[in-house]
């Protein structure tokens, strides 16, 4: 008998017995629950680009659309119907640019500043950095010559976008049509064909 009793009360022993689930403690959880939702959502938001975070706005908007658009390999039928493919400029062509400047022929250079100033530019050419700036074909000319201190080109002007390697000039390019621009040119080769093959230097 006295062994049966020791088992029993070593069977109740083995089993925890839980806490009652009180306001305190449910509010205590909830609490938790929601600093650690919060901390992982700030660990995300930490990870994103500045321009994810912020809210965009319409300009903003449609052009990092336009450049979502031309960052695509491939293009609908009808979108390359609408917009036509840039005139393609290889390194004599703009060589011969920059020696005999051409008035209604712009060169810009869509790289952000600090790469400019580390590397220099093409002579001649204006800087619209697309990366920092996609908008800068969407605001207006006003605004536009208050950000960068000169007039934009005009939409009838030809202008030849080039960047460090062809990808951001592409990108430029498309958002210039997008924008209405209709004369557009690309050097795909951009600074690094152009170093590599001693093209004029123009430095700030």
């Amino acid at each position: 008998m006295a062994s049966r009793r020791a088992a029993v009360r070593l069977g109740k022993a083995s089993v925890p017995s839980a806490r009652p689930a009180t306001p305190a403690r449910i509010r205590a959880a909830a609490q938790f629950a929601s600093r650690q939702f919060h901390h992982h959502q700030h660990r995300r938001t930490q990870r994103l680009p500045i321009e994810l975070v912020r809210q965009p706005s319409p300009v903003l908007s449609r052009a990092s659309a336009s450049l979502v658009a031309f960052a695509r390999p491939y293009s609908t039928d009808s979108e390359a119907e609408a917009k036509p493919p840039s005139k393609i400029w290889d390194f004599e062509a703009v060589s011969k640019l920059t020696s005999s400047p051409d008035p209604s022929v712009t060169i810009i250079d869509v790289r952000e500043p600090h790469e400019l100033k580390e590397s220099g530019r093409i002579p001649g050419a204006i800087n619209i950095p697309v990366t920092s700036a996609p908008d800068s074909f969407f605001i207006s000319e006003e605004e536009f010559e208050d950000r960068y201190g000169y007039p934009r080109p005009a939409r009838d002007a030809e202008v030849v976008f080039y960047c460090r390697a062809g990808v951001r000039s592409r990108a430029a390019a498309g958002l210039a049509r997008e924008a209405g621009w209709t004369n557009v040119g690309e050097y795909p080769g951009s600074w690094l064909d152009w170093e590599a093959k001693g093209g004029k230097i123009e430095r700030q």
